[in-house]
């Protein structure tokens, strides 16, 4: 396993992180299979670990599947969003109480990294008393924590790019965690988050890198037969991405991992590993390293076909991917 120094925290993270969101019982529903493939990753050299009040049970869930191993080197991050309901995001006093949970169910004393989750949403979470100075009480909270040594480091977590890259450029976090923006077929972060987190030092963790399942898998059958929702570009692009996996025999969640890893800027890329097989799967294809500067070259093209994101695709494409035809849940209609 690779190992990249996160930014400016000085730490050493492994750059295949292991995302908990689909270990939580939600959408694992099998807490031992979950308990072992969060071990499996650890065996495998993966450090970094991601979680979040909001995905669930999975902080407790993780918190579980890491008893009984050796804790020293391992960086777990969390996050500040969604809880205790209602939640209020400019309550002090509510965000230490989320903190004090995330330590419960993590079953530790301090956690190394704190994100705020989707601090670029104002109409999820409004953090901010002033969005163009970033400033709010929960930048106090996160200071406080601070000095207590209760925290080590502070981030951003979310799946915008223009005011997340704002948000990093007040050089105010350590880290960002950017969420479905920079994969096969979506760019977006590379052009404002990536050089907004290096012009101020700041660790690039990326998450979604195969867009919640859109890119896990190959989904011939909806191409030859697309949903309303889905634009004529982005099936023609999906048309010439499986062409081209086809043409050099590579696995789409393969070219997926590769992809993301194989820009420097990137220091860890989560996948979101159900059990052990997908753990095993995921690494085998990391280790083979970064893909070939002629296969980037040609996905740089396909991906080039729709820049951004049509207006009126669903955000998370994965879900959309694996139930095309129900528009009324995806909220289309």
């Amino acid at each position: 396993m690779e190992y990249r120094t996160l930014g400016k925290t000085g730490l050493s993270v492994s750059r295949l992180g292991f995302g908990a969101l689909f270990v939580a019982s939600v959408t694992q529903g099998d807490a031992g299979e979950a308990h072992r493939a969060i071990r499996r990753a650890r065996e495998c050299g993966v450090n970094f670990f991601d979680t979040a009040p909001g995905y669930g049970d999975s902080e407790k869930v993780l918190g579980e599947g890491l008893c009984g191993v050796e804790r020293d080197g391992i960086i777990v991050e969390t996050k500040l969003g969604g809880r205790p309901q209602p939640f209020l995001p400019q309550d002090r006093d509510g965000l230490m109480r989320s903190i004090e949970e995330s330590l419960k169910n993590l079953k530790s004393d301090r956690i190394d990294l704190v994100l705020i989750h989707e601090p670029d949403r104002a109409d999820q979470y409004n953090w901010w008393t002033d969005w163009e100075k970033v400033e709010g009480p929960v930048l106090d909270v996160l200071a406080e924590l601070k000095r207590q040594g209760v925290i080590k480091y502070t981030g951003l977590g979310g799946t915008g790019t223009t005011h997340l890259a704002h948000l990093v450029r007040s050089g105010k976090f350590d880290v960002v965690l950017s969420a479905f923006n920079y994969s096969l077929l979506y760019r977006e972060a590379a052009l404002e988050v990536f050089p907004a987190a290096k012009a101020t030092g700041t660790g690039i963790i990326l998450g979604s890198p195969l867009q919640q399942g859109a890119t896990a898998a190959r989904f011939d059958a909806v191409m030859a037969n697309p949903p309303s929702w889905m634009s004529r570009m982005r099936v023609e692009q999906f048309k010439a991405l499986y062409r081209f996996l086809d043409d050099i025999d590579m696995p789409i969640h393969e070219a997926g991992l590769r992809f993301v890893l194989s820009n420097a800027d990137v220091d860890c890329v989560l996948m979101g590993s159900r059990d052990v097989g997908e753990v095993e799967a995921n690494v085998a294809a990391v280790e083979k390293g970064a893909l070939p500067k002629d296969v980037l070259a040609r996905l740089d093209e396909i991906a080039a076909m729709v820049p951004f994101r049509p207006y009126g695709e669903p955000f998370s494409m994965g879900w959309a991917m694996r139930s095309p035809y129900e528009e009324k849940r995806l909220g289309l209609v």
